[in-house]
């Protein structure tokens, strides 16, 4: 038997989920589920790029299945169904979310993305699904009763995982991390005591670099001659300080 794909349904700019009630297609609700349908697909790509290991291939096939599972629970009205994502679906990130953590070095700073091209590849998923986030959370502000809590956390979780994933991609390739210079100890160390530390303390001993002349703080040499021309400054390496 023959099947069509198109319905004519939706040729008004309306669109039909769980239940039957008929939404706006740019109805927040939508633009949810809708944002996870593009998240969805980039990891279709990168999953065509990896080349790190079967673990995090099928990790990501995985992943695909329960971004399906995130549309569907916020596609359904409250009570229409159980709900599909569960604690165990974040239980079972942050456990892979640890082990992979033990592979690359680790840091207390932000990381450029980049390094190897299927890293950058992950942090785009990463910076994607956050973009998907923010669209769950603007929904959930609109029907707080209408949102799985737990999608939300997957969600979020996913982004974890995400970033791991790309340094785990750079360590397997031999390819460092380029650590964000200015960077504030975001991160703590297995085994490091808690922030009892002023925050002065935490802050990077300074480098020696060039200022860009964008308002960064910084401390003249005493060898350095006084710049009088701004222009100047692009040229001349200062010793900068992070906040």
């Amino acid at each position: 038997m023959k099947y069509s794909i198109y319905t004519r349904t939706g040729d008004k700019g309306n669109t039909r989920i769980g239940g039957g009630k008929a939404l706006p297609k740019n109805a927040e609700r939508i633009e949810a589920f809708g944002a996870l349908d593009g998240l969805n697909s980039w990891f279709g790509l990168v999953g065509t790029k990896n080349d790190c290991g079967e673990d995090i291939q099928e990790d990501m096939a995985l992943i695909q299945q329960f971004l399906f599972d995130c549309s569907s629970d916020l596609s359904i009205p409250k009570g229409h169904r159980e709900y599909k994502i569960a604690q165990d679906h974040i239980d079972w990130l942050e456990k892979k979310i640890d082990g992979y953590s033990e592979e690359p070095e680790e840091t207390q700073y932000f990381i450029i993305p980049g390094g190897t091209e299927l890293a950058s590849w992950f942090h785009i998923l990463r910076t994607t699904t956050r973009d998907a986030e923010r669209r769950i959370v603007t929904f959930m502000e609109q029907e707080p009763e209408e949102v799985n809590p737990f999608v939300l956390k997957f969600i979020n979780r996913l982004s974890d995982y995400l970033f791991v994933v790309a340094r785990v991609a750079n360590a397997r390739k031999g390819v460092p991390d380029v650590p964000y210079e200015r960077s504030e100890k975001v991160f703590r160390i297995s085994g490091e005591a808690g922030n009892s530390k002023k925050k002065t303390e935490s802050r990077r001993p300074p480098r020696i670099g060039f200022l860009s002349g964008e308002g960064h703080f910084c401390r003249r040499r005493k060898s350095q001659k006084r710049i009088r021309n701004p222009a100047d400054r692009c040229r001349v390496p200062y010793a900068f300080h992070s906040f």
